[in-house]
């Protein structure tokens, strides 16, 4: 079976909602796949976070456009890459129409495809740990600046797939953030043990 096989069928971006909180929530149980010479890479979304337009002050758009974050203010459904703490990247997916800052983070994935090729790039680890949290993620991906702007659609490096099957989210609070912590704006796969910690709370279904 292909790598392309066990991530889905190919997702169009005209297939997917604009509207930050329906796009993350879309988002949960659908496959990522990214593309280098090394192959295709990548698993099932497990774990996302959204940051709202207006006044999420969580959110890198809540003080305006800067050269950092303007690509959260550009088209929908591109990614937006910031590097953080110094060592590790962040990929994210933007959301809203152009003008509107605000994106969903990509937290953990389930991985699926090219599943020796991120072990090389992460050093060997267990699979559970290889794209359990943001920076692990893009690390086993090799997702970097030079991602940021790119579309995320059916043919290009970053791509998205559905692998048709049902999907109950978990909600809770987002973690690692000091501002807007309280905020049910992380959406999990209910079950899965590829989630960052901590858990969702239990009963948290939705």
């Amino acid at each position: 079976m292909s790598r392309h096989a066990v991530l889905g069928e190919a997702v169009r971006t005209s297939d997917l909602p604009v509207e930050t909180v329906a796009l993350a929530r879309r988002l949960v149980g659908l496959s990522l796949g990214v593309d280098s010479p090394l192959g295709l890479a990548g698993g099932c979304i497990v774990e996302v976070e959204a940051y709202l337009p207006g006044d999420d002050a969580a959110s890198h758009a809540y003080r305006g456009l800067t050269p950092r974050n303007r690509v959260m203010f550009g088209a929908p459904h591109r990614a937006y890459v910031y590097f953080i703490y110094g060592n590790h990247w962040c990929l994210n997916i933007t959301s809203e129409p152009r003008g509107i800052g605000a994106a969903v983070l990509i937290r953990a994935l389930e991985p699926l495809a090219g599943i020796e090729v991120m072990r090389q790039r992460r050093g060997g680890v267990a699979l559970r740990d290889l794209t359990r949290g943001p920076g692990r993620l893009t690390q086993a991906l090799a997702v970097d600046g030079g991602d940021d702007g790119r579309p995320v659609g059916p043919r290009g490096r970053i791509r998205l797939f559905d692998p048709g099957r049902p999907v109950q989210i978990a909600v809770g609070p987002r973690v690692g953030i000091a501002s807007a912590r309280h905020l049910p704006l992380r959406f999990s796969l209910a079950g899965s043990r590829y989630v960052s910690s901590p858990l969702p709370r239990p009963g948290a279904m939705v």
